[in-house]
């Protein structure tokens, strides 16, 4: 799969547990020329991961909080819910830090993201743009989750709104 938000890829990456990225000490200058704010990415990260990170961060901190990573996301992937940006930065977030993340976890979370994206496509069978129930019963079994039928719509229940109808995930969703 060839795409630009997957081009990033972290050696010690697994689907269902990221690891913390490492601490960023980033630091951007008042300058807002590529060069200087891309030397604090990882070697390799994809220009276009760069320009989504630097369009947001207006303040020049190095840093991005919910409403710019929910910016930077929304416009890279699909619309996220504030729900989820709150969960992504938190996992990925230095543990030392407010809820901000620097370059390099944005790299390293625009990596996963892209990893979990591939996953939702090779299970997305009907090509819907959702998860149904089947397909996520065997999209976590083949990320190595043997799920019972009561935890899959305990899960599924989560995201349901009461109706009784048959509740699909959308990529954020799915993430979550």
């Amino acid at each position: 799969m060839s795409s630009s938000y997957g081009g990033y890829h972290s050696q010690s990456y697994a689907p269902s547990a990221p690891e913390q990225p490492p601490y960023s000490n980033y630091n951007h200058t008042s300058s807002s020329t590529s060069n200087s704010s891309s030397s604090s990415f990882p070697a390799g990260t994809p220009q276009d991961v760069i320009r989504s990170f630097q369009m947001v961060d207006r303040d020049r901190s190095g840093f991005i909080d919910e409403r710019e990573l929910h910016q930077a996301l929304s416009s890279g992937f699909h619309h996220f819910n504030f729900r989820t940006i709150r969960l992504l930065l938190f996992l990925f977030k230095n543990p030392h830090q407010p809820l901000t993340i620097g370059p390099k976890e944005f790299a390293a979370l625009w990596s996963c993201l892209g990893h979990w994206r591939g996953i939702f496509e090779r299970y997305d069978r009907d090509r819907s743009g959702k998860i149904d129930p089947l397909e996520l019963r065997d999209a976590l079994y083949g990320i190595g989750y043997a799920v019972p039928g009561s935890v899959l719509q305990l899960l599924l229940s989560k995201y349901g709104d009461g109706s009784g109808r048959r509740v699909e995930l959308g990529f954020d969703s799915f993430v979550e």
